[in-house]
């Protein structure tokens, strides 16, 4: 019996379900901006790539958080702007203002410990930063000789976390 090849996901559902994910967080962000600020005891831990495309963040955060770093609006943060692909925030770093820019898909993880709400996201492909280490891909096995017929699989073991 012939091996069958796996079904090919051309509407791209994860993305679509992540993108749709992301909207919750702009929607989460719309509401905070509004006049009557995040109610409750809610309060956002949001971790982003800081060398994602769209990202803008001062020089010397950039160096003090080369790749990820997590911003907190909780009670001191102003002029919270959430737009359509991205957002812009005012937070205090060594006591002193400063405004970052982060598109929603530089989004890694968006927390509320108040109610225990998590949002997890892998990075796309396409635009995950790659470190020095990992700017090469692996030498493939010699051992295993490549079937030009065979899917084209990425693992995305080497952009996760350990």
């Amino acid at each position: 019996m012939a091996e069958e090849t796996p079904p090919v996901d051309e509407m791209h559902y994860e993305q679509l379900a992540q993108d749709a994910l992301r909207g919750v967080i702009r929607a989460a962000l719309e509401r905070a901006a509004g006049p009557d600020g995040i109610p409750g005891a809610h309060h956002f831990y949001i971790t982003f790539r800081t060398r994602a495309p769209g990202v803008s963040v001062p020089p010397d955060i950039l160096a003090k958080y080369p790749e990820e770093m997590t911003i907190v609006l909780q009670h001191q943060y102003w002029d919270l702007a959430p737009g359509e692909t991205f957002f812009s925030v005012t937070l205090k770093f060594g006591g002193q203002p400063k405004r970052v820019s982060v598109p929603y898909a530089a989004v890694t993880r968006f927390y509320d410990p108040s109610v225990q709400f998590l949002l997890q996201f892998e990075a796309p492909i396409a635009t995950a930063i790659l470190s020095p280490t990992t700017a090469e891909p692996p030498p493939a096995d010699p051992a295993e000789p490549a079937d030009p017929n065979a899917p084209n699989v990425v693992s995305l073991d080497t952009f996760r976390k350990k």
